[in-house]
């Protein structure tokens, strides 16, 4: 058997409008001309042009960016300072690395439009049509595809989304690790702003995300390429960056496939 090894994770980049404006990374990217001189603090007596390869020093690059940025993982401390009914939420640093490398399984729901709330009766369909009964432990991954418009300002509004009692009925299977190729988890943002103000309804603000309050989990958010994966059968890599106390961290999260030879 051959790995094959599926990036489902997008890059960070500079000034992409994929986030809303205070949210946007900026990366300042310094040379190797630039770095030949930054490393004269470290070397007072150098001299570039005569005692650096090519007169070049090191390439860095200085961010400013949010733990949300790129494709990352939500901690349940994003979602309230509790989870569980009451137990203290987990920060990212304190995420199992047991749950960072699962079986996966992928939900399609390509075909309900921009802004739909996905039910339990969507989620049973859906494993029902692709013949799979999610395991303990398992990450179920939810494909809207919403990644066909990363790097435009439209990827906010692109995409279904799960609700409190969608996400719930996951949870209830096992579930730790849930995620999706979309901005959120939730239905875009701007969907259930409008409901709201026709409703009044505040039990549909962030729904899903406030599940985490009754039962907590670990959510990933702007996947993309599960159309390049099989519904369920690979390996989910999922490991975040260990910020202390962060309510999220960036994943390179990756799907390994076993395949004939």
């Amino acid at each position: 058997m051959a790995k094959k090894f599926v990036d489902l994770s997008i890059a960070l980049e500079d000034g992409l409008p994929s986030d809303p404006p205070q949210m946007i990374p900026r990366i300042q990217y310094m040379d190797h001309k630039e770095g030949a001189e930054s490393m004269r603090a470290f070397f007072p007596e150098i001299e570039p042009e005569k005692d650096l390869p090519d007169g070049l020093g090191w390439a860095v690059e200085v961010l400013t960016v949010s733990t949300h940025a790129g494709t990352h993982i939500d901690a349940p401390w994003h979602y309230h300072p509790t989870q569980d009914k009451g137990s203290p939420a987990l920060t990212v640093d304190k995420m199992p690395l047991s749950w960072g490398l699962t079986e996966g399984v992928v939900l399609d729901f390509r075909k309900f439009p921009d802004g739909y709330r996905v039910s339990p009766a969507d989620v049973d369909e859906e494993l029902d049509r692709i013949g799979y009964r999610v395991k303990p432990g398992d990450a179920v991954l939810v494909m809207t595809g919403a990644d066909r418009h990363w790097g435009t300002p439209e990827y906010l509004l692109k995409g279904c989304g799960m609700g409190r009692d969608s996400t719930l009925h996951i949870l209830d299977m096992g579930v730790n690790v849930v995620g999706t190729d979309a901005w959120s988890w939730d239905r875009p943002l701007p969907y259930i702003a409008k409901e709201f103000g026709e409703t009044r309804d505040s039990s549909l603000i962030w729904e899903a995300h406030f599940a985490g309050i009754e039962k907590g989990y670990f959510q990933l958010e702007k996947l993309t390429n599960l159309d390049k994966v099989p519904p369920h059968g690979f390996t989910f890599i999922c490991f975040p960056i260990k910020i202390k106390g962060a309510s999220a961290g960036w994943v390179r999260a990756v799907a390994v496939i076993e395949e004939e030879r």
